[in-house]
């Protein structure tokens, strides 16, 4: 970064994305904004920005992951805060983007809070959003500001293509049929096979996975999907390639939401890998695991979007491989 770079940049963190705006900040070498929240006795929070932020370009970085209302609203309160300060341009930065599942009424009178969220961020203040891998890709058209649409696609392109090899013959599978173009997109960049399980969903909270349309028999089948939360989609998936043959199981999932009984059942099941991302922060939740797991971070992804950002340059280029996402 130049020095104009560092005078005119800066970058914020909430409670839910200081690990990861370190790292970015790391990666464009360039110091973290100084700012800190603070609470109430009476539980409200109060954001104070300790630099002068007049005319910069401004990020703030917040996961709204759990505890998902709290980090809402220091998200808004944070952005609230720049806007009053005369921030030249304010992005919120959020990797993951909580909410996103209520993105359409599936039954009578339930409301689409992912709409409610876009507003409230645009009434907050901010001047555009950067997120990645969004559950819904329609929820960028909730925002009446611009919204760049980032995806790990790339990141873990890159960690699988250095371990090819250990997973030869390798067939990607898609744990449903609504992920089947993400899956497609992984078997297509990684020269494998596809495979799709049928699932069938018998309640809220309890996924059945019946048939299984390719063949998983002596190889290594590997899961991609934007999310993990109660695990029960690729626990019952897992199941049932294992039971036709395959060899062994690695999942991934960009958000490790990880709610419920999720961590003991990935760890009831006998995964070869599992492989997330570092957008929600792990704070040692994802111990039961710690075994299998890797967690990869998308720090260098984002800081290069928020470097393209504030220069005015294309973002497109940064995910030109995740053609195949819910993007």
């Amino acid at each position: 970064m130049s020095a104009a770079d560092r005078e005119h940049l800066k970058i914020f963190a909430g409670r839910g994305g200081l690990g990861l705006a370190h790292k970015m900040c790391e990666h464009l070498s360039l110091p973290l904004g100084r700012g800190n929240t603070e609470l109430f006795p009476d539980g409200e929070i109060i954001v104070k920005v300790d630099e002068d932020v007049r005319g910069r370009d401004c990020f703030v970085v917040q996961s709204t992951s759990e505890p998902v209302n709290d980090h809402l609203v220091e998200l808004l309160t944070y952005i609230d805060c720049l806007r009053r300060a005369s921030a030249r341009r304010i992005t919120a930065v959020i990797p993951y983007f909580g909410y996103a599942r209520q993105d359409r009424k599936d039954e009578g009178r339930v409301p689409i809070t992912a709409k409610l969220v876009a507003n409230l961020i645009t009434a907050a203040g901010a001047d555009r959003v950067l997120c990645m891998d969004l559950h819904a890709a329609q929820i960028q058209g909730f925002f009446d500001i611009p919204v760049d649409h980032l995806s790990a696609a790339p990141v873990f392109c890159d960690y699988f293509r250095r371990h090819r090899a250990e997973m030869e013959p390798l067939v990607v599978v898609s744990p449903d049929v609504g992920n089947v173009k993400v899956a497609n997109m992984y078997a297509d960049l990684l020269e494998a096979d596809l495979a799709i399980v049928d699932k069938r969903r018998e309640s809220g909270t309890r996924v059945a996975s019946k048939n299984l349309i390719g063949d998983v028999d002596g190889r290594t089948v590997l899961m991609v999907d934007d999310m993990i939360s109660t695990a029960g989609t690729v626990c019952e998936a897992a199941k049932l390639v294992v039971e036709e043959g395959a060899r062994g199981v690695v999942v991934a999932a960009t958000h490790p939401v990880l709610v419920g009984l999720a961590l003991e059942r990935m760890a009831a099941i006998p995964f070869r890998r599992i492989v997330v991302t570092d957008t929600i922060p792990n704070g040692g939740r994802l111990a039961p695991i710690h075994d299998k797991l890797e967690v990869l971070t998308v720090a260098k992804l984002l800081g290069d979007a928020v470097h393209r950002i504030h220069h005015d340059l294309s973002v497109s280029a940064l995910f030109r491989l995740a053609d195949g996402s819910k993007r």
